[in-house]
């Protein structure tokens, strides 16, 4: 699994991912929640499935060596 997202991504999506899961805890319940977890994870992982399979890359090409 080498990373294939950009560390400014992986920001946006760890801040998407928690406020989504947040939605658990504060507001309607709903499991919409649970759609959160994705973007959490691939932020976290620097990996993405879909990018990999497509053979997509944010990351910068000095970090590809």
């Amino acid at each position: 699994m080498k990373k294939n997202i950009h560390s400014i991504e992986r920001v946006v999506r760890i801040i998407a991912g928690v406020v989504l899961v947040s939605m658990a805890f504060v507001g309607p319940a709903n499991l919409w929640f649970l759609l959160g977890l994705v973007p959490l994870a691939t932020g976290l992982l620097g990996w993405c499935p879909p990018y990999a399979m497509c053979g997509i890359s944010t990351c910068r090409l000095e970090n590809k060596k």
